[in-house]
């Protein structure tokens, strides 16, 4: 299998998960990053994903081996097999010395503490959310504000030599005996403001009590108002019963999928897959066994291939789940891990 096509594998990987492990070698992990201003350069950069690397995450949690079957239409064991047979080579290269290059992801290269290093690729923007945008720089923009502060200071003046009044500090020391007669002016206009001000509020008031009444009837109509449903969709009658499987005896077959049914609703985005069949019956039939060994074992629907997949349980914590598999996988080496909301 060639480096770039791994790569190219994980890569893929990125744009949907958080965390693709490459067994035998490490993680690759991804963290959203906002949008963000260069103020140096003026220089704008969307949103993105960074792109990290840990060494301490090798265990197979069966994601990769599982994209890599189903793109190349070969077994989990050649998925598995050709991974190692690339691992060997990646450390091989960086034990020499080299450089390696994975398309897309980043280089790879062992630093003079014989420690392994990671420099990701810039290039790349695994947020999906961003597809199309790049980056940009803008031109600062300078603000004329002197400039425009003349030009309304000719403008004012203007004004001034056909009225009265002065606006511009000049003006008002070449004749301060208007400041006289602008405080008369505001003697003046005091008195008459308290007069105003006490037909203000009694038109407040009016309008307030008008506003209540207007509130008062509008919330009458609301609570009047009846909303009818031209094609309401037929009722459904379900039996809940928490912890227990209920299927209706007169009607069960083979046929049917057996599945848990709970009151309680939980977000459960991460499934331990025991297996998945084409025959309901053979379905039914391993949910049955592996209830009989203590798990929580259910259908949790039909993937593309038109099988039906059975899991051990359903976990809402990733590191939960990861853990869990590793303890089934000790017994049952082709469980491996789905990933998806249900």
């Amino acid at each position: 299998m060639k480096m770039n096509t791994t790569a190219a594998y994980i890569s893929e990987l990125l744009y949907r998960y958080e965390c693709v492990i490459l067994p035998g070698f490490g993680a690759f992990l991804t963290r959203r990053q906002p949008a963000s201003i260069e103020d140096t350069t003026n220089a704008f950069y969307p949103p993105k994903k960074l792109l990290s690397f840990n060494s301490q995450l090798q265990n197979n949690d069966g994601l990769l081996a599982n994209y890599i079957a189903s793109a190349e239409n070969i077994s989990y064991t050649d998925a598995v097999a050709k991974i190692q047979r690339f691992v060997l080579s990646l450390t091989e290269k960086i034990a020499n010395g080299e450089r390696v290059i994975l398309s897309k992801i980043g280089a790879f290269y062992s630093s003079t503490e014989n420690t392994l290093q990671f420099e990701p690729s810039q290039e790349e923007n695994y947020l999906s959310e961003a597809f199309g945008l790049t980056s940009f720089a803008s031109p600062k923009i300078i603000r004329e504000i002197e400039v425009q502060r003349e030009i309304y200071k000719e403008e004012v003046e203007a004004i001034e030599k056909v009225t009265p009044i002065t606006f511009t500090p000049e003006k008002r020391r070449e004749r301060p005996y208007l400041q006289y007669a602008a405080a008369a002016a505001i003697v003046f206009a005091i008195g008459g403001f308290f007069g105003l001000k006490e037909i203000s509020n009694k038109n407040i008031s009016f309008n307030h009590n008008e506003w209540q009444k207007a509130n008062q009837e509008i919330e009458n109509k609301i609570q009047e108002a009846t909303f009818e449903i031209s094609n309401p969709l037929p009722a459904i009658n379900l039996t809940l019963v928490k912890g227990e499987t209920h299927i209706n005896k007169d009607i069960a077959t083979d046929n049917t999928i057996i599945s848990s049914v709970s009151n309680e609703i939980v977000s459960k985005n991460y499934h331990v897959v025991a297996g998945a069949f084409r025959i309901v019956s053979n379905a039914n039939k391993k949910v049955s066994q592996l209830k009989e060994q203590g798990y929580n074992a259910r259908v949790v629907g039909i993937n593309k291939h038109g099988l039906h997949q059975v899991v051990y349980d359903s976990y809402e914590n990733r590191l939960e789940a990861l853990e869990i598999l590793r303890e089934i996988k000790k017994e049952s080496p082709k469980a491996w891990l789905l990933v998806k909301e249900f």
